[in-house]
């Protein structure tokens, strides 16, 4: 629904025609399917879930339980993730019950993901805790043009954990891939 509903009728909003997506974890899959379907300039996509992996499913039954066992903790997760949510119980139980429900086990982009025609970068952590390097291959073996990515010493936040690198690469492959 954000990729075909939502994104579509904000870029009009906007007055944006062909814009270049940037998108991490849920945002990069909606971006991913975005594209697929409309035009776009180009779309990074920065640790993108295209499937279900086993371990995005241990990794965020753990954040469940971080969030429950510190949910009064002034440094705990919730109170972490207050800083960018007006109503932090709802965006993270509408992302955690999604992600850990039987019937999301079947969720599965690739197929969307070969309609790409739009210059594509992907990018993922090595340490990514959230899912493995696969994600990013997996959507190669669909997107035969597209770019990708690894970062060492770097988990699921690439711009927190690698800031520097993610910058000047993604200003490389602007230049190379947008501007051209």
């Amino acid at each position: 629904r954000e990729a075909f509903e939502v994104l579509p009728l904000l870029l009009s909003r906007l007055g944006l025609r062909e814009p270049v997506l940037v998108g991490h974890s849920d945002g990069a899959t909606i971006a991913l399917l975005h594209a697929s379907r409309h035009p776009v300039a180009g779309c990074i996509a920065i640790a993108p879930h295209a499937f279900v992996e086993d371990v995005s499913i241990r990794s965020i039954a753990q954040a469940r339980d971080q969030y429950l066992a510190t949910h009064d903790d002034p440094r705990g997760l919730r109170q972490r993730l207050a800083r960018y949510h007006r109503d932090v119980d709802n965006a993270f139980w509408q992302w955690n019950d999604i992600w850990l429900s039987p019937a999301f086990r079947d969720f599965d982009i690739l197929g969307a993901c070969a309609d790409i025609r739009a210059p594509l970068l992907l990018v993922q952590g090595e340490q990514d805790e959230y899912g493995t390097l696969q994600q990013l291959h997996r959507v190669r073996e669909q997107a035969r043009h597209a770019d990708v990515l690894t970062l060492q010493d770097c988990g699921h936040s690439p711009h927190r954990d690698k800031p520097h690198e993610l910058t000047e690469a993604l200003e490389h492959w602007f230049r190379s891939s947008i501007t051209a």
